[in-house]
């Protein structure tokens, strides 16, 4: 099984359903964890999120 991540157009190649879960989880958590967003004023959406709760 093979996944691509769009933006970054990498892919990565699982070998079963777990791992491309785990895959997919790791992705997510970067994304709103880890990553700053320019359009957020170099912030991560769970920032964001939290300022606004």
């Amino acid at each position: 099984m093979e996944v691509r991540l769009r933006k970054t157009s990498r892919k990565i190649t699982v070998s079963n359903i777990n791992h491309a879960r785990k895959a997919a989880k790791n992705a997510i958590n970067l994304y709103n964890e880890i990553r700053l967003h320019l359009s957020l004023d170099y912030k991560t959406p769970n920032m964001v999120y939290k300022l606004s709760a």
